[in-house]
């Protein structure tokens, strides 16, 4: 069986992006029972030399709805952020996954092939497979992860299974 540029990307970012907007959810009703204010969640850090919550956050729309308008796009780009409330992380998040559902089996389908060029001073050409394949799902799962472990950290009471979220049974 053959598996679609569409059938290894799409389903994957809207499961993890789902199970970290419930995550993110948990992070917010600990926060409150616990007294604690949740801004404060989105400036939390595993380690001092690691990207913050809402870091982890804005990464993970970055390499699921920005890596397929960057591969639609032919380049990628990484964007600056401003700081974020525990309020837009959650928005952040949700618009992501809505970007993302936008996205056709077709039109996925369709960027198969296309040249993606990642430019940190010295460019480097990519298919849009190999972009999304070795670059992007990689960071996406990275900082979904590192987000969760923050929380996790923070006493949030969250296991794998949210992690997870809605696991498939099949490909949609």
């Amino acid at each position: 069986m053959a598996i679609s540029l569409y059938d290894a990307t799409v389903p994957n970012f809207l499961q993890l992006l789902s199970g970290l907007r419930g995550v993110l959810d948990k992070g917010l009703a600990h926060a409150k029972a616990s007294g604690l204010d949740p801004n404060t969640l989105a400036e939390a850090k595993l380690i001092d030399d690691m990207f913050p919550l809402y870091l982890q956050i804005r990464r993970v729309a970055d390499h699921s709805s920005g890596a397929l308008m960057d591969v639609s796009k032919g380049a990628f780009t990484m964007p600056k952020h401003d700081p974020l409330d525990y309020a837009g992380l959650q928005s952040i998040l949700a618009d992501a996954e809505t970007a993302v559902r936008g996205w056709t089996r077709e039109t996925v389908n369709a960027l198969e092939g296309r040249e993606v060029i990642l430019n940190f001073g010295n460019p480097v050409s990519f298919t849009a497979e190999a972009f999304l394949f070795s670059f992007s799902l990689p960071n996406f799962y990275f900082h979904a992860v590192t987000a969760y472990d923050i929380l996790r950290a923070k006493g949030v009471p969250v296991g794998k299974r949210d992690y997870l979220g809605r696991t498939r049974t099949k490909l949609e």
